[in-house]
């Protein structure tokens, strides 16, 4: 049995681990209430310019198709004679840039485990299919991870969660483009814990280039009622997507961002808060041990000055 000096010393480091648990799930929580206003905000915005953007591809596509004397690949798909925009364009999915959002720091639960478990799920599932895969990664938890790993074309990005706003994203998506624009990437995905509450994160691989088709709440009146849909651009349509399609690109990365941020601090205060209350029960165990072993040494201490009364009688 430990000594009871032992066992003090026990108690009083669980309990200084206790309060700077108690003080993190603290902070985490003031935290989360900020960055959970802010996804609020911000989700409704990034999800109808998604909404937008692929309306108005499939409406420009669909008007194509219907001209008699529009191209049409291989495949069956209509080949405009003019590209709608740069980022627009699609190719054949050979090279993909997959940006792994993590985090800088751990505590917080399985939040950067399964991020991470994902990436390479996908990274090893596009070698299998023959693909060429480039990797870029947010949060030094997922470089440490990817790099022992060995990931191919491996970027870094750092710095994104010292000061996260507008800027932040539109310089990640100034670097993930440059590959897309020189053709050295067909597509980029991004991978991200979306937050849905303090105890429920869901990893997302999403499609951000090309902009893939409408959600399904905008084709909820099927698919003939997309394609009928008929846009007046002014001035013309380069000029809006000039505009439209950076804009959906920095708001779907700061989108990412912000749903990753707060799915952080939502795991970060569910961890800490699970390890404050196993701290307190380490400490109600071992005072029941520390108690029982006193109660030993009395009993042993006690029988001895009996048993050497005894012995001074006889």
């Amino acid at each position: 049995m430990p000594s009871l000096k032992s066992i003090r010393k026990r108690i009083t480091s669980v309990r200084s681990t206790q309060k700077i648990t108690r003080a993190m799930k603290m902070v985490a929580g003031a935290r989360l209430n900020r960055a959970q206003q802010r996804i609020t905000e911000l989700r409704p915005y990034a999800v109808k310019t998604q909404e937008v953007l692929a309306a108005i591809t499939r409406a420009v596509r669909a008007t194509a198709a219907a001209e008699p004397s529009a191209p049409v690949a291989a495949e069956g798909e209509v080949v405009l004679d003019r590209p709608l925009h740069p980022l627009l364009v699609e190719r054949a999915e050979q090279r993909v840039l997959y940006v792994v959002l993590t985090s800088d720091r751990g505590l917080c639960g399985a939040f950067n485990t399964n991020i991470n478990k994902r990436g390479e799920r996908e990274w090893k599932s596009r070698v299998e299919q023959g693909h060429e895969v480039h990797m870029a990664v947010v949060g030094r938890k997922g470089r440490d991870y990817f790099s022992r790993r060995g990931a191919p074309n491996l970027r870094y990005l750092p710095g994104v969660w010292d000061n996260l706003r507008l800027d932040s994203a539109q310089a990640i998506g100034k670097q993930i483009l440059e590959p897309f624009n020189k053709g050295e990437v067909d597509s980029i995905y991004l991978v991200y814990n979306e937050f849905k509450s303090a105890m429920s994160q869901n990893v997302v691989v999403e499609r951000l280039l090309p902009v893939g088709p409408a959600p399904a709440a905008a084709t909820t009146e099927g698919e003939g009622a997309a394609d009928a849909t008929e846009f007046i651009f002014e001035p013309n349509r380069e000029a809006l997507l000039e505009v439209l399609v950076p804009m959906y690109v920095d708001i779907s990365i700061l989108r990412a961002l912000y749903e990753s941020m707060a799915s952080e601090l939502g795991a970060r205060m569910t961890a800490m808060d699970a390890a404050t209350k196993n701290a307190k029960e380490m400490v109600q165990r071992l005072t029941l041990e520390y108690n029982r072993a006193r109660q030993a040494a009395i009993t042993k201490e006690l029988m001895e000055i009996i048993g050497g009364s005894e012995a001074l009688k006889e």
